[in-house]
């Protein structure tokens, strides 16, 4: 039997979020931009436990990492999660965890009377959670106000690096794309509040 496990292999395949950034709308001086600013502000606030929300691959996980700080790396596709778990082999790394995670439908309280393994969100909070071109995909494609994002969000972390992605954005417009726009209160001043 452990023969034929080990011969199993899955190569995951092209799929939404495992090839995100081969079809993106950032440039490279966005993106560079963007990593400066998070390793900006991880210095500042110095976490030592990170959860990477909607981690993708794995990329601003690796900004954490390497700056030695343990970092859970979810996603909610398997294919990303593979690509950021076969990444993590392929360097050594062992600061990255990579693991699945529908944040709409997360882990409960398991084992006898629910009471052997907490729920996720037991488990925390994290220092830091990254929320990186998380919340339009929560709001638009699960219908979740931003006020239930946001009361989620502050249970789960004490520190929080967060994007907002607005309508305009051609990621949100690809969303939008089909299903009509019912989200009048998906705007900055309402995430700002």
């Amino acid at each position: 039997l452990e023969s034929a496990v080990k011969k199993l292999t899955w190569q995951p395949q092209g799929t939404e979020w495992a090839d995100y950034y081969k079809d993106t709308n950032y440039s490279l001086n966005a993106l560079h931009h963007k990593k400066q600013l998070i390793c900006e502000f991880l210095d500042k606030i110095n976490p030592k436990i990170i959860w990477d929300l909607g981690a993708n691959v794995g990329m601003f996980s690796r900004i954490a990492s390497d700056k030695g700080i343990q970092t859970i790396s979810f996603d909610i596709d398997p294919a990303a999660v593979e690509k950021n778990y076969f990444e993590c082999v392929r360097k050594g790394e062992t600061n990255i965890l990579p693991l699945l995670l529908d944040l709409t439908n997360p882990s409960p309280n398991i084992g006898w009377e629910n009471q052997e393994r907490m729920s996720l969100f037991e488990r925390g909070p994290a220092d830091t959670v990254f929320a990186l071109a998380l919340i339009h995909h929560l709001a638009i494609s699960n219908n979740l106000p931003l006020n239930k994002i946001a009361n989620l969000l502050s249970r789960v972390c004490n520190s929080l690096i967060i994007e907002f992605v607005p309508k305009r954005d051609s990621q949100v417009q690809r969303l939008l794309s089909t299903r009509e726009d019912i989200f009048p209160d998906y705007i900055e001043q309402v995430f700002d509040f």
